[in-house]
């Protein structure tokens, strides 16, 4: 039976904030995917390289992978499953690890290349410090 005299669990905004972020990532891996596969050449395998770090030379199944991941990853986040909360960690750390040296590279030629490698890590830095606040590591503890 529930106790109506406690308020329902709900999920924090910026965790549902990073679940969004996921579930677009997954989004544009899979409409890669599918187009790269409905059409072989017609699209760079770069265009998937800002979210893969290497792994877009494997093709549209890993795409499509890699899109199942994140939209597994964006569900546990919005059902405040521990499991996603750690799996979203480590997705945004190594995609930090991974970034630094694209940004080292492109701070020879202070171009736009900068900017978007510098806006991803700070981005993942941001989803990182986030997921660590007390509030919200105690959110997913209640599930």
């Amino acid at each position: 039976m529930v106790d109506a005299s406690k308020p329902a669990s709900s999920i924090p905004t910026g965790v549902t904030a990073i679940a969004i972020l996921f579930f677009v990532a997954a989004a544009y891996l899979g409409l890669l995917a599918v187009l790269t596969l409905a059409s072989p050449g017609s699209l760079s395998m770069e265009l998937a390289a800002p979210l893969l770090n290497g792994l877009e030379l494997a093709g549209p199944y890993m795409f499509l992978l890699m899109g199942g991941v994140g939209t597994l990853i964006g569900w546990g986040l919005l059902r405040l499953n521990k499991w996603a909360r750690r799996a979203a960690l480590v997705v945004a750390l190594i995609g930090v690890v991974m970034l630094i040296p694209a940004v080292s590279a492109a701070a020879i030629d202070l171009g736009t290349s900068l900017i978007w490698g510098g806006l991803g890590i700070i981005v993942r830095v941001i989803i990182v410090w986030y997921l660590y606040q007390a509030p919200v590591a105690e959110a997913f503890e209640k599930n």
